[in-house]
């Protein structure tokens, strides 16, 4: 015996469950109570043969339950039973999403077919199971229509892909799956434009076996026109309800729309105060037009504690820790201090090590929802290859969030350092403004395979004890390509490029000049070690600066990666040098990949190195190199 597609509706459906577009129907719970109340172990190997190969065939293979899980025994007799009658839905099912709905599925136990073995049967251990999958002819769309869709619109972002361009037309291919699609797209277009409470009415699906062809209707009721109405905030405890309904943004009369309900979810996230925040639209619209929503939100811990540590054999060891403090007022505030202890070598020399500890509050939704206001502190110690740094600096800014994918901000600074390098011990005293702009299409900030990364800063600044001005622009692009259908292989490219303009280099403080090298800039060569030489020894930052880097990523299994690089940089006094001054830096690493990002562990060789350059470099952290 086998099940044929064109008879399932009545020789099978009203006994057992069946998917199809989505929707189970007739479930009988009995299949899986008996898999899950037998656990006698029951082996069985599989032979799978189907009269279409390719993608078909995989569609089917990767249907099958008794394939997938053929590496464990079955609950005793029953449950390997059980598994096969699903294995008739999931097949038949698997058929229909190809578009074959005149196929045939037998699946034999032993020599007879399971639709037709009794629970109790003693079966061999352990038993052959046989499942050969006719799919039949290949149907196509004939007649489709939707009935009630949603009017053209010129608004681009409402403007929705119309169904016929997922397959949905006759002469098609009559996929299960697009008919789905096309349900989900019918019904977006009107939620696009103002109608929440779109519904499916009716589908009717029809295959006519004498012309291989399939009729589909799609019926849609979409609702009334609706805007948003108030939100009811339910689950705070610290935080304000009112300063939480205000900044998701939904202000009563805005026109529903989706991608503002989306937005408003992403204003939550950005709180970091909650540990989930769920949206729920009344059941029905209001007679003035508006629809109520209550937003469910679960408040996490008002504290975070956090530790990281970073490793070069160039730069040392560096350990890192912070303290959070979540909602300090009721309206998300935040304060984080920092500190870190970094170039540990050996042996130890605590003269040698630097110092940093500094702390920031952070304000959400001062002056609009997308707008935060910053403010930080600090105090550093730190011995850079070419110059030491003793300061305490301190900014305040905003950061607006334009759009998921754009921020920009801008503030005021202002430092108090002194640094010792070539030129001697020189104090500075710097007051600036800042402004930048950044946008962020990648997939994932710490294990991107796709999209693009830009960003543009500027810097004005005054040194009040020199009275010297200056100006310091970087710009900075990333982008990411992806081949496979996993991601398996990435290849990454970076470019940065930095101009300053101000006074002689010896009147400008050393932080403000560039330089090149380390773990983010030149791999192989030390953190800022590559500067300007004036032939006479002294090695200082530059006016310009202009770095690259190239890095192929191959994920060899699920958990393991392994990368190739090459960087490449150089910074220069008053013009760009020639190519000859260009360091290059190139080497290897492995990533393990951690639902946290790839922990990361890169070893680097200076291929131009200089008098005084390591002769290689191993570097170990957290996330991508870029």
């Amino acid at each position: 015996m086998c099940i044929s597609a064109a008879a399932l509706a009545v020789a099978v459906a009203p006994v057992s469950a069946f998917e199809f577009l989505g929707i189970t129907l007739f479930e009988d719970q009995s299949d899986k109570d008996a898999e899950a109340v037998i656990v006698d172990p029951q082996p069985y190997t599989v032979t799978f043969t189907s009269s279409e190969g390719g993608t078909v065939e995989s569609a089917l293979r990767d249907a099958s339950a008794l394939m997938r899980d053929q590496d464990e025994p079955a609950s005793g007799a029953a449950g390997l039973i059980a598994k096969a009658k699903g294995d008739y839905r999931r097949l038949l099912a698997a058929l229909y999403n190809q578009g074959y709905y005149g196929g045939t599925v037998s699946i034999r136990i032993g020599n007879s077919e399971a639709a037709n073995l009794a629970p109790d049967v003693n079966l061999p251990d352990p038993v052959p199971v046989t499942i050969v999958v006719t799919a039949g002819p290949l149907f196509t769309f004939n007649d489709v229509a939707i009935v009630n869709q949603a009017p053209p619109t010129s608004d681009p972002d409402d403007q929705v892909e119309l169904p016929v361009m997922r397959g949905y037309g006759a002469g098609e291919v009559a996929r299960s799956s697009v008919i789905l699609a096309a349900e989900q797209l019918a019904l977006q277009a009107w939620r696009e434009q103002g109608h929440p409470k779109a519904e499916i009415v009716s589908r009717d699906v029809v295959a006519d076996h004498a012309t291989n062809t399939v009729d589909a209707t799609i019926t849609i009721n979409p609702g009334p026109y609706a805007a948003f109405g108030p939100v009811t905030v339910s689950g705070t405890e610290r935080m304000n309800p009112e300063f939480v309904a205000r900044q998701t943004g939904l202000r009563p009369g805005i026109e529903y729309d989706p991608d503002t309900l989306e937005r408003a979810q992403k204003r939550l996230d950005r709180l970091e105060v909650f540990s989930s925040a769920r949206f729920e639209a009344a059941e029905t619209v209001r007679s003035d037009g508006l629809l109520p929503y209550t937003l469910l939100v679960d408040e996490l811990p008002g504290r975070r504690f956090g530790v990281g540590a970073t490793y070069s054999t160039v730069d040392g060891l560096g350990l890192e820790a912070y303290h959070l403090w979540r909602n300090l007022f009721g309206q998300a505030e935040r304060l984080r201090l920092d500190a870190r202890v970094a170039s540990i070598g050996y042996p130890v020399n605590t003269e040698e090590f630097d110092y940093f500890v500094g702390g920031t509050f952070t304000k959400p939704g001062f002056l609009s929802p997308d707008t935060d206001l910053v403010a930080a502190v600090s105090a550093e110690r730190t011995l850079y290859p070419t110059y030491s740094e003793t300061s305490a600096s301190a900014k305040v800014g905003l950061t607006h969030y334009f759009s998921d994918e754009i921020t920009f901000e801008g503030g005021a600074t202002f430092k108090r350092a002194r640094f010792e390098d070539d030129f001697g011990t020189r104090d500075f005293a710097t007051a600036g403004l800042y402004a930048g702009a950044t946008y962020d299409g990648r997939d994932s900030t710490v294990d991107p395979t796709e999209g693009f990364y830009a960003s543009a800063n500027v810097e004005p600044f005054v040194d009040l004890l020199g009275g010297k001005p200056g100006a310091r622009l970087v710009i900075e692009g990333r982008t990411y390509f992806g081949f496979n259908p996993d991601d398996a292989f990435v290849l990454a490219g970076r470019i940065k490029a930095g101009a300053l303009v101000g006074p002689s280099l010896n009147e400008i403080p050393p932080d403000k000049l560039f330089f090149a090298g380390g773990g983010g800039s030149v791999r192989g060569y030390g953190y800022k070690s590559i500067g300007v030489d004036d032939g006479s020894g002294i090695v200082t930052g530059g006016r310009y600066l202009l770095e690259g880097s190239i890095e192929a990523r191959a994920k060899v299994t699920e958990d393991i990666g392994v990368v190739g690089f090459l960087d490449g940089g150089y910074v220069a006094a008053d013009t760009f040098p020639g190519l000859d001054d260009l360091r290059l830096g190139a080497g290897v690493g492995i990533r393990y990949y951690t639902g946290l990002g790839p922990l990361r562990l890169d070893v680097a060789l200076p291929l131009n190195k200089r008098p005084g350059d390591p002769d290689y470099a191993i570097y170990a952290g957290i996330g991508q190199a870029f």
